[in-house]
């Protein structure tokens, strides 16, 4: 595949340019990146969590403009059915795509308390009483899904959407010091370790822009 570009935002703050950027290269696009600058106002509100925006992540691909991890997901599955973003098996898909759209759609309280931000660090942070929840939520799913199909990844023993979904949250359990045990943890540090994170995290961590919002010392 070849000829298209995908738009997004910062590599250091924005969890979703990170999931559609992930879906690309397990599809094996051929692209270009682009990223918008963190001073464009709708850009910024983004990622201060005040306010959605259908700039970014953007697959621009053949004619198609797709925004929305979620859709991009969908679109490069259609494209590339044998590249192995959703599982082959009925049900494992169904399951798939429902923790999936779950991230999509919920954890709010885990996103405004820990907002990613890769290069930065908070021992022993305090996570208050609603983001407890969705951090036990998403340790559920974890466990579930791992318990399910017994592979090293979310649904088998190859990253699947899922695992681009739930991956900014094990960076962000890396950056505000999350103390996970055994399965969980193994699962967190098998996804920090897979081959395209790794590359995102060097880049970001590369990156100039800075919003002194999501710096400042919590």
């Amino acid at each position: 595949m070849s000829g298209a570009k995908l738009t997004i935002s910062s590599r250091n703050y924005s969890s979703w340019s990170l999931r559609a950027w992930l879906y690309c290269k397990m599809a094996d696009l051929d692209m270009e990146v682009e990223s918008v600058p963190v001073d464009d106002p709708n850009n910024r509100a983004e990622l201060l969590l005040l306010s959605p925006t259908v700039l970014t992540p953007r697959l621009t691909h053949d004619g198609a403009s797709v925004w929305g991890t979620l859709s991009i997901a969908e679109y490069l599955h259609e494209l590339r059915p044998g590249a192995g973003l959703f599982p082959d098996d009925r049900i494992r898909r169904a399951h798939c795509r429902s923790v999936s759209g779950e991230m999509q759609s919920g954890f709010y309280n885990l996103r405004s308390a820990l907002p990613m931000n890769i290069r930065a660090r908070y021992p022993n942070f305090k996570v208050f009483t609603g983001a407890r929840a969705d951090i036990r939520r998403v340790l559920t799913i974890w466990d579930e899904c791992l318990d399910a199909y017994g592979g090293g990844f979310l649904f088998g023993d190859a990253p699947t959407v899922a695992d681009a979904m739930y991956a900014p949250v094990c960076l962000r359990f890396t950056t505000y010091d999350i103390a996970l045990e055994g399965r969980a943890a193994d699962y967190r540090d098998r996804i920090l370790a897979w081959a395209p994170m790794k590359q995102w995290i060097a880049d970001a961590k590369k990156e100039p822009q800075e919003i002194e919002e999501l710096d400042m010392e919590f």
